[in-house]
């Protein structure tokens, strides 16, 4: 556990290390006052009250100094939980910075605010509430297994032999608890994402399932998250039971022994000191348990802790792309795939198989293919979203894995068939892809992109806020804002996700007027569906399966009666049907 905290603390671990050994210090000095019960009750037990109230003063004294210690490993442990909540979102928010963008599944974003927000507050809370106790609780009774040992050698042996059968048990129920943790965080995390998609789509929900607002996915989600969280509190119960009864045979164990000591020495009629060792090791028998009946109600406390903390290890384990020692600058905006292959992971299928093309700079590509052939794919691995599996791909004659982040976020930039906007106004999220941009810039670039429209029926104009996510535009004017978001930023290289997906017939228009424009001035490289965008391209490649299996200007592929022809058929078929419109006397 201590390795994932330290990791979580970064810079700030000295503060960590402070407060274990002050709480390490704080349990030898409890048990050192524990065990100056010994003489007192020795002392008393033989009618020395000069010799015990000696020994009393000293066990006082004990009381007092760990009282006093007591409240700087607490200030000590709180240093660290507020080290926690100031650096560890810091930290997880730089590290996940630095990973490749193809790592930002539903899943693992869901995973990740999870881990910000619940995560890091409740492992935040363990080193002033939880492991005090807990280190006491595992450094104390090793104080006491001393002084056991020093009165009776078995009792002594009994007790230490006790510690590790504590251990194995506390692993083993560990074990019992571990799955339905992990299962209850991510069925906690997916209700999570579930309440603020209801929140967020009522009117799509609203107009499909009536006044109830759809709320079965997420009566769904909340339904699992209870019954993994009362699998969770059952297998917990029974951990801690199964703990506390190991402790309890423990100091039966010890009480056995002991009693048996008793009548040895009873029957051998010893003298008094020796039947006062054995009521002395009865008490510290007792007191040895105490801190152990701590560790077994805290364990299941910190497992769980654990398995916040094993979420935000898998979040660290994630590498980052690796950049290069000495990046290399691209000679111009060309692109070009040799022998590219793609598997998102080991035991999948590849995505994209042996693909091998070139793109001009300044020219216009279109790429084409069924759903599932590949494009998003090949357009990711452009903008490095991830790293090819086998194959190289180069911009400007440079492999992009030479190329640093900032270099290859300067050459390229991005329109996404899913957009997503700020919160703040128009210019706010115009003015991302170039912060420095001016208000002549951001109209240039909202004109270009057509929305200079939405500005002028807006109260507000351009200063307009768009709510959390955009949720006060429609879909087709979140998009134009990101198309001109994109435009702002000028980059030699302009991937297009099927940009006009969510506009309409006159916006198409506006858009693909301005692709026209920037033809012969930046690279483009289009995922388009529209017959007026594919026309328009200096080449089309056609994607199947995962490889090109057509290339070429679109005249010669019109020519060639291949699978661009077989497409531009289809889309001429579907372009063609009407609606009837019944005569007199028919029924529509």
């Amino acid at each position: 556990m201590l390795k994932p905290l330290a990791q979580l603390l970064g810079d700030d671990t000295p503060v960590l290390r402070r407060y274990l050994c002050m709480a390490v210090a704080y349990g030898l000095l409890s048990g050192l006052a524990l065990i100056t019960l010994v003489p007192v009750l020795q002392h008393l037990l033989a009618n020395d009250v000069r010799g015990a109230g000696l020994w009393l003063g000293l066990t006082l004294a004990g009381v007092v100094v760990c009282w006093a210690w007591r409240r700087q490993v607490d200030k000590a442990g709180v240093a660290v939980g507020v080290a926690i909540l100031q650096g560890a979102r810091q930290r997880i928010g730089d590290h996940v910075a630095s990973l490749p963008l193809g790592w930002f599944t539903t899943q693992n974003t869901s995973r990740l605010g999870h881990v910000i927000t619940h995560g890091v507050m409740a492992v935040a809370q363990l080193p002033a509430h939880v492991f005090t106790p807990l280190i006491t609780g595992a450094v104390t009774p090793l104080v006491m297994v001393a002084a056991l040992f020093a009165l009776h050698w078995p009792l002594g042996l009994i007790a230490l032999l006790g510690l590790p059968l504590l251990v194995l048990a506390l692993r083993l129920t560990g074990r019992l608890g571990r799955h339905s943790g992990r299962a209850y965080q991510q069925h906690f995390a997916d209700a999570s994402q579930r309440m603020v998609e209801f929140a967020q789509a009522q009117s799509v929900l609203r107009a499909f399932n009536g006044e109830g607002g759809g709320t079965q996915l997420l009566e769904q989600a909340i339904d699992r998250q209870r019954r993994s969280g009362m699998r969770l509190i059952l297998q917990s119960t029974l951990s801690v039971v199964l703990n506390t009864w190991v402790v309890q045979a423990i100091f039966a164990l010890l009480l056995i022994a002991a009693v048996g000591w008793l009548d040895a020495q009873l029957g051998i009629a010893q003298d008094t000191g020796s039947v006062i060792a054995v009521v002395v090791a009865l008490v510290l028998a007792s007191r040895y348990i105490d801190p152990l009946l701590d560790v077994a109600s805290y364990a299941e406390t910190v497992r769980g802790a654990y398995g916040q903390l094993e979420q935000v290890q898998s979040i660290f384990a994630v590498t980052p792309l690796p950049e290069p020692e000495q990046p290399q600058t691209p000679a111009d905006a060309s692109i070009e795939l040799r022998g590219v292959s793609m598997r998102y992971a080991p035991d999948q299928p590849e995505v994209l198989h042996g693909v091998s093309l070139r793109i001009a700079p300044g020219s216009m590509t279109a790429l084409i293919g069924a759903s599932g052939s590949g494009k998003t794919t090949l357009v990711r691995l452009l903008a490095r979203f991830f790293d090819a599996s086998q194959g190289s791909v180069l911009i400007g004659g440079v492999d992009v894995r030479q190329m640093s982040s900032a270099q290859l976020a300067s050459q390229i930039s991005q329109i996404f068939q899913d957009t997503y906007l700020f919160q703040g106004s128009i210019a706010d999220n115009i003015r991302i892809g170039k912060p420095a941009a001016s208000l002549a810039e951001i109209l240039d670039a909202a004109q270009q992109a057509g929305v200079i429209e939405l500005i002028e029926r807006l109260p507000q104009g351009i200063d307009t806020p768009v709510g959390e996510g955009g949720a006060q535009l429609s879909g087709g004017e979140r998009q134009r804002i990101a198309i001109a978001r994109a435009l702002i930023k000028n980059a030699p290289i302009l991937l297009v996700d099927e940009a006009t997906a969510a506009l309409d017939a006159e916006n198409q228009q506006v858009i693909a007027q301005t692709l026209a424009r920037l033809r012969g001035r930046h690279t483009l490289v289009v995922i388009a569906h529209q017959l007026s965008t594919v026309a328009m391209a200096d080449q089309i490649l056609v994607l199947d399966k995962g490889q090109l299996v057509e290339q070429g200007s679109p005249a010669a592929l019109r020519a060639s009666n291949g699978r661009h022809a077989q497409f531009l058929q289809q889309r001429r078929a579907a372009k063609g049907w009407r609606i009837a419109v019944p005569t007199n006397g028919e029924q529509a």
